[in-house]
């Protein structure tokens, strides 16, 4: 019989093809199950042998060494397991083997390297362990391509290998080869594709160097190998590559200008490395470029220009660098873009309207940078955008009311600006969304009604606002959890949302005749009360002492909805001690549970202490008054002659100082930079966020709180300072705890936002060496400021908190030096001379980007 092909649809392959005298068979369909028949080993004619894309179970048998006159055997894309038979090497005519997409393991047969006539091997993607052979280079004369990818091949790539003069395709990645990439590689003229992907190969990249002489290599793929080179000038002779992926590779220096020779380059993927200095001017020449990804670097100057030059560009990754300056509104000029992300830089200046004319972007991340003005308008034309993400940037002004046009979109973050303000209704026209983060800005307004229609909205965050009203119950609204709407007095709604309901007004509508009635008898009664009040004025006006401090200018009315004393000792057990949190000279703070449920923090004030009233209506002007996430949050007060306390915010993870020296719980690096940074933020909002400058004046460790997520609070403003417009500093006589304190502070009673930064400082040090700074291993001139100084860079180690790092921590150095650059921002932080100090926006800038790099190493 000649040659023939079997078409199987599904079921099993009969026994009976056996039977048959073929010259090759082709069953790929995708439907074939159970193992294959010992019968059609028997076929002695058979020379194609073709059953991929199948379900096949079980072993390949044995037998398959009986096809002597085999050719080509395609298995590939089953579910064949076992070992791959030794017998497989009797095949002697074989030129193309593909068992690849199988669960095959064990070792590459040797018999394989027996076949005198094999073009193609692929293996891919199955369990194959072991080593390539060091013989590798006696392998088939002729073979051309080794596609042995996602196995779990380890040792080396043997320098043999250059043997193989015939080679175009080497695909190996995704094993766990180790050792160097062999410089005899470059001797391979004809290579095509080189894929060493994912393991962990060394090289100084001298191997590249002679590679001036492939004319048909086309991609180059050497990402996440710690690599630990510097890119070399000569990479830009490859003049064929099409293909270029390095990252992750701990490359470092500067982006070789010769970059630009690559003229058909269409992927450069350089991310997650070390690379230094400015985007070369010449990559405008790459006028193929469809991926370019240089993120998490060290890159630092202007966004390159000659990027707008680039019309094929879809996709754009410069985020988690040190880029600054401005966005060209060239940048909307490159319509083929798909895909921008220059997230986590220092961007600064208006967002560029010509974005807008991006009308095919699907994901764009300005994130984490210095942004400012308000969005423009013609953002509304990024259709067909799915992903926007515009947060933590200082974006004001109003949320245009033509971004409800974005229908396909799904996720959008304006989280952590300075927006207000409200919500647009159009936003209940974005059908697809399914997470919405408008948290931490100034919007105003009530949430609209409109986003009960969103039916995909599983994330939705509008949490320190200004908003009122009514919180919609329908929709996705019903599962919501009450943190998404913390922070906004004016809400009310469902008491699940941890808000007052919202009062009814039926009474009101049947009635209204009678209050329209009750508004003349009220306005003639005005009229008599504000003469009244005028004379009474003008009386005590003469008698009042014309010198007002500045500070209390500012103080406002304590808490007008007040919880009563009963419900206090109702809530905490009669002020139990068993629920004492903690005392000082102020007062006592007890764990408390009011009538509703809600668990808070009473701090009852020590009325019989001199200065008790005014340390009590201080910190209803800085609690009340002030709104950031970071500050600790004033829920109610009581206040009569005898009894004054403020319900707080309850946190179960008590303070800092707590859990610095706890036996039981040892703060993670990660953990202290995330509450340091918490603290940083709130300290920049109370010196430049607020109407006036606000000193928090008592900065230490015992005044951070802990909320249930681990985020750091700033309490206890008994003694805060509120600075008028025109002050820089002031005097006072109240002083707070010795070793935080400021050297002016202490000798002269002198406050600025200097001295809270100088206290900072001390905080950071004593965060990560849990040391305190009145600690009695300090006498003379030393102090930990000096301790640590004396310490960097070097002897670091010696002095950082021993539960920190430990000796076989994975990326030991690199979070090093990130406590390092810690050190130093506290060092900066506590100089003497107050001029010399930072100020609190340059502090969170720079813990950012520490944090930033400690995020790498994880």
């Amino acid at each position: 019989m000649g040659p023939s092909i079997l078409h199987c649809y599904f079921g099993r392959i009969p026994d009976e093809i056996g039977h048959l005298n073929l010259d090759y068979l082709v069953v790929e369909n995708n439907k074939l199950t159970g193992s294959i028949p010992l019968t059609i080993f028997g076929i002695s004619s058979l020379g194609l042998l073709y059953m991929g894309n199948n379900k096949l179970e079980g072993p390949l048998p044995r037998e398959v060494g009986d096809l002597t006159l085999l050719s080509v055997l395609d298995l590939g894309n089953n579910k064949l397991t076992g070992v791959i038979p030794d017998e497989i090497g009797n095949l002697q005519l074989m030129s193309q083997l593909e068992l690849d997409l199988n669960n095959f393991s064990g070792s590459i047969p040797v018999g394989i390297f027996n076949m005198s006539s094999l073009i193609v091997i692929s293996l891919a993607q199955n369990h194959i362990s072991g080593n390539i052979p060091s013989t590798i280079g006696h392998w088939p004369p002729n073979i051309q391509q080794i596609h042995l990818l996602d196995n779990n091949i380890n040792g080396v790539l043997p320098s043999s290998i250059s043997n193989l003069s015939m080679l175009t395709v080497l695909k190996l990645s995704g094993n766990k080869l180790r050792g160097s990439i062999p410089n005899s590689l470059g001797n391979l003229t004809i290579l095509e594709v080189v894929d060493l992907y994912g393991n962990s190969l060394t090289s100084d990249l001298s191997f590249i160097t002679p590679l001036a002489n492939w004319k048909f290599l086309r991609e180059l793929i050497l990402s996440f190998n710690p690599l630990n080179a510097m890119l070399p000038n000569s990479i830009g002779n490859i003049s064929s590559l099409q293909t270029f992926s390095a990252d992750g590779c701990n490359l470092r220096g500067h982006i070789p200008v010769e970059i630009g020779n690559l003229r058909v380059l269409s992927l450069l993927k350089l991310g997650d490395n070390e690379f230094t200095g400015i985007v070369p001017m010449t990559i405008s020449s790459l006028k193929n470029l469809q991926q370019f990804s240089l993120g998490a670097n060290r890159i630092s100057g202007p966004f390159p220009n000659g990027l707008c030059e680039l019309s094929n560009l879809g996709l754009l990754n410069l985020s988690r660098n040190q880029m600054q300056g401005s966005i060209p509104s060239c940048l909307g000029d490159v319509t083929s873009l798909r895909e921008v992300y220059l997230d986590s830089n220092n961007f600064s200046a208006i967002i560029p309207s010509s974005l807008g004319k991006l009308n095919d972007i699907l994901k764009l991340n300005l994130s984490s940078n210095f942004f400012n003005g308000s969005l423009p308008l013609e953002f509304g034309n990024l259709k067909s955008a799915i992903h926007v993400d515009l947060s933590w940037n200082q974006i004001s002004g109003n949320i245009p009311t033509t971004l409800g046009g974005l229908q396909k979109l799904t996720q959008l973050s304006l989280a952590h600006n300075r927006i207000k303000g409200s919500i647009p209704e159009t936003f209940g026209e974005l059908i697809n969304l399914e997470a919405l983060d408008l948290s931490y800005n100034n919007i105003s307004g009530v949430i609209p009604m409109s986003l009960e229609e969103l039916k995909q909205l599983g994330s939705f965050n509008v949490s320190f606002n200004r908003l009122h009203g009514e919180i919609p119950n329908g929709g996705p609204f019903v599962h919501l959890p009450y943190q998404s709407f913390m922070s906004n007095e004016g809400l009310c709604g469902n008491p699940q949302k941890h808000v007052p309901p919202c009062p009814s007004n039926s009474k009101n509508r049947s009635n209204s005749k009678k209050r329209r009635l009750m508004w003349i008898v009220v306005a003639s009664s005005l009229i008599v009360v504000i003469v009244l009040a005028s004379a009474i004025v003008f009386v005590l006006r003469r008698r009042r002492v014309k010198a007002v401090k500045a500070e209390d200018e500012w103080l406002p009315e304590v808490a007008s909805q007040r919880i009563s004393y009963y419900e206090l000792q109702r809530a905490t057990q009669g002020f139990d001690g068993n629920n004492l949190l903690g005392s000082g000279s102020f007062g006592s703070v007890y764990k408390g549970t009011l009538a509703d449920g809600m668990i808070v923090a009473v701090k009852v004030f020590n009325v019989q202490m001199e200065g008790t009233f005014q340390t009590f209506d201080r910190e209803c002007e800085v609690l009340r008054n002030l709104r950031h996430r970071n500050l600790t949050k004033i829920i109610s007060s009581c206040c009569n002659l005898d009894f004054k306390a403020l319900i707080l915010e309850y946190m179960p993870n008590q303070s800092l100082d707590k859990l610095l020296y706890s036996r039981d719980y040892c703060l993670n690096i990660k953990q202290r930079l995330n509450i340091m940074v918490d603290v940083a933020s709130a300290l920049e909002y109370l010196h430049h966020g607020y109407s006036v400058p606000v000193i928090h004046c008592d900065l230490k460790p015992s005044n951070v709180l802990l909320d249930n997520d681990m985020v750091g609070h700033l309490s206890d403003f008994g003694i805060a300072k509120l600075l008028t417009k025109e002050e820089s500093i002031a005097h006072t006589t109240t002083f707070a705890t010795i070793g935080y304190i400021a050297p002016e502070y202490g000798l002269e009673g002198l406050i600025s936002k200097r001295s809270d930064v100088y206290s900072y400082g001390i905080m950071l040090l004593e965060t990560f060496t849990a040391k305190k700074p009145n600690d009695e291993i300090f006498t003379g001139d030393l102090n930990l400021r000096s301790c640590v100084y004396n310490s960097l860079p070097d002897e670091l180690d010696q002095i950082i908190d021993a539960d920190l790092l430990t000796l076989d921590e994975q990326n030991l150095s690199q979070k090093l030096q990130c406590v390092s650059s810690i050190m130093e921002l506290a060092m900066n932080c506590t100089a003497n001379i107050p001029a010399e100090r930072m100020n609190m926006t340059d502090v969170v800038a720079a813990l950012e980007k520490i944090k930033q790099k400690l995020s790498s190493c994880y």
